[in-house]
């Protein structure tokens, strides 16, 4: 039986744990050759281990997000090798610290939007020729509630996330009369990751969902035909 993203190239950002782990293992588990990123080579290399012992396919890229000639050497790379890529998976960011607004660490801050908006703006920039040379080219960004829906205390990780969409729909508006590119957001809800457990230290792990629950809502949806600038909501 032929896998639904056979012959396909995916990359996968944050690709070392939780959601981006689960999406990249999913993503090959289809055929999807995918290529894994994130800072810590050995956290990556045990995510394509995994892959490897399921019959999937995968490539380690480990870089840091902030060094935006790092990516651009990513993408030269993934130009001369595949020369195309069909799926994009923004998924890498931070949290930060949860603190009214008055009292943000600008520092910090900076940061935060650094990783969360400025590199994926680069990442978009350097992965969209790549994109368009798809049949059916897919920039899939992960989001939060607190991105649309502004909660106390989550004021500097909420900003970024709402920068984050604006970018993701803009571009999408831009490039869909242009080419097959198609852009997915998708907010995952209460999920079990190390994100979650920062920011809600006393909660019970056994309460919310697994990670791969996010990651084959993701790759169901990329099997259907989808407008651009759909908001995917992951429930449970």
């Amino acid at each position: 039986m032929t896998k639904a993203f056979a012959g396909k190239i995916a990359l996968v950002t944050g690709a070392s744990r939780g959601i981006g782990a689960a999406t990249a293992t999913a993503l090959a588990a289809q055929g999807a050759h995918v290529i894994l990123t994130a800072r810590t080579a050995k956290d990556l290399e045990a995510v394509e281990d995994a892959i490897f012992s399921e019959g999937g396919n995968a490539t380690i890229a480990p870089l840091d997000l902030t060094d935006g000639d790092s990516i651009s050497r990513l993408a030269v790379a993934v130009t001369e090798r595949w020369g195309k890529l069909d799926i994009l998976v923004l998924n890498a960011a931070m949290l930060g610290t949860l603190s009214p607004v008055p009292a943000i660490d600008g520092a910090e801050f900076a940061r935060l939007f650094t990783l969360n908006v400025t590199a994926q703006q680069v990442m978009i920039a350097s992965f969209d020729a790549l994109l368009r040379k798809s049949e059916a080219g897919r920039l899939v960004a992960l989001t939060s509630s607190v991105g649309a829906s502004p909660r106390a205390f989550w004021g500097a990780y909420g900003a970024s996330k709402a920068a984050l969409e604006n970018l993701v729909q803009s571009y999408g508006d831009e490039v869909k009369n242009l080419s097959q590119v198609r852009t997915l957001i998708v907010d995952p809800g209460r999920t079990r990751t190390a994100m979650r457990a920062k920011a809600y230290p006393g909660e019970d792990p056994s309460t919310v969902k697994e990670p791969f629950v996010v990651a084959d809502a993701i790759v169901q949806m990329l099997q259907t035909e989808f407008a651009t600038g759909h908001r995917l909501v992951v429930a449970g």
